[in-house]
């Protein structure tokens, strides 16, 4: 009956990695109000960046990140004295008390850096921020791309976690997504990470690909928990062909409809469940000694751009072509375009070309979001209380939570939300309830099966 009533709402909404979300984003913020905001932030502030490596050697079908294939290096060794410019730049607009306590590479692919470039950009990041000694630094790789020489500089840089890009471990469906990769590249570039005292690794698998199985799904968990991850991360595939044009490659009579990627979410979860691991929100799942599981039980997690996280830092700095930045008073993003982004660091102006000012509404809103991605429950009475907010303020929200309750996707105890921890997909339901932005248009976001 569950899934059955998730496949009656399997419509396109957002994954609430922010609130408002990405396509929300207007002109309203430029270089000079992000400007404004950066030089705004107090001494005390914790500070998150974010490195965006827009390159990589090959497309993966799959892929929906915004980057660039290259076989050629100049382009990256271009961008990268764009990235250090910029990475300056926004160093120099702070008063120099902040801290800054976490620092994620992602992509497209940081692993096409060559070694001694990581190495400068986080010399680089050093020089231009005060980073705590005990920081987390996480890098995202594609396995195809690790090197002993690499990891050996993560290692000297201070990288504390990494990532894996794993998705799927049989040949046949690494066939049909474009991503030849052999067990024994992820095996090795698990042992390099090790081998280095990178011992906080988590795997990227995807469910819903082209020609999978439920014994497929089931074998890639066995596979992945052999290397021991801390994390892995179980996401749905987005098949997105009128955004990301290479998708188009994917055979589409080879997807699994809505209620087999229920089953195959579903089998992992359980696979999981049974090798030791947690459930941590919509998509993660972690040893019990992971910071992620202690976050949880403290009520300490939060959800970002990157997904799931322990950081709570009070704004969150992005760099490269399309990162976002998450400070108090909204959201910037750069340009997605190179050259406008060249230029405008070249000249010593912030690339960002839009964004979102946040309102009081919009702060509350999203807590309200966020708590649901994180915790799937929230008592609306007792957060209206909690900050000073008349007790219908969110009743906007109550007839579509009321639909998901009549349906028996979330239980309504009074104004206290509860998600069935076996339809956890509709916590993006339930957060859309709250969602006042959101419109009915396809073409926009990922399905909710």
């Amino acid at each position: 009956m569950i899934h059955k009533a998730l496949l009656d709402h399997n419509r396109q909404v957002p994954r609430y990695t922010s609130y408002p979300t990405a396509p929300h984003f207007g002109p309203d913020v430029m270089a000079d109000v992000f400007k404004g905001w950066l030089t705004a932030l107090p001494d005390d502030a914790s500070l998150s960046l974010y490195v965006h490596i827009p390159y990589c050697r090959q497309i993966c079908w799959y892929c929906g990140c915004f980057t660039k294939a290259t076989r050629k290096y100049a382009p990256v060794e271009g961008f990268i004295a764009s990235l250090l410019e910029e990475i300056k730049l926004a160093g120099g607009e702070l008063s120099g008390g902040q801290v800054v306590k976490h620092i994620h590479f992602g992509g497209g692919s940081p692993s096409m850096l060559k070694p001694d470039d990581f190495s400068t950009i986080m010399k680089v990041i050093r020089e231009s921020y005060t980073v705590h000694p005990d920081a987390e630094i996480a890098i995202e790789l594609d396995p195809r791309e690790v090197t002993e020489a690499k990891v050996s500089a993560y290692a000297i840089g201070g990288v504390t976690r990494a990532s894996l890009g794993v998705q799927d471990f049989h040949l046949e469906v690494q066939k049909a997504i474009g991503r030849r990769q052999p067990f024994h590249m992820v095996y090795d570039a698990t042992r390099f990470l090790r081998d280095y005292g990178i011992s906080d690794i988590n795997m990227d698998l995807l469910y819903g690909l082209p020609g999978q199985t439920l014994q497929m799904i089931e074998e890639n968990v066995d596979f992945a928990v052999a290397l021991n991850p801390s994390r892995i991360a179980l996401f749905g595939y987005a098949h997105v062909p009128w955004m990301k044009k290479h998708m188009q490659l994917i055979d589409e009579t080879a997807l699994p409809d809505g209620a087999e990627r229920l089953k195959q979410f579903d089998h992992a979860s359980a696979r999981l469940a049974k090798r030791g691991y947690q459930a941590i929100g919509l998509d993660h799942f972690v040893r019990d000694t992971d910071p992620m599981a202690e976050a949880l039980a403290s009520k300490n997690l939060r959800r970002n751009f990157q997904g799931y996280t322990t950081d709570a830092g009070d704004a969150l700095i992005g760099f490269g072509p399309s990162a976002i930045s998450a400070l108090p008073q909204g959201y910037a993003q750069n340009t997605l375009v190179a050259k406008d982004y060249a230029e405008a660091v070249s000249a010593g102006r912030h690339a960002v070309v839009k964004g979102k000012c946040v309102s009081r509404d919009d702060k509350l809103r999203r807590e309200v979001i966020e708590t649901l991605m994180c915790y799937f429950e929230i008592d609306l009475d007792s957060f209206c209380e909690a900050h000073d907010l008349p007790v219908g303020y969110f009743d906007d929200a109550m007839p579509e939570l009321t639909s998901l309750a009549c349906e028996g996707l979330i239980r309504l105890l009074g104004r206290r939300i509860v998600i069935d921890q076996n339809a956890r997909q509709a916590v993006r339901l339930a957060a859309a309830a709250f969602d006042t932005y959101l419109q009915p248009a396809a073409h926009r976001h990922a399905q909710v099966a």
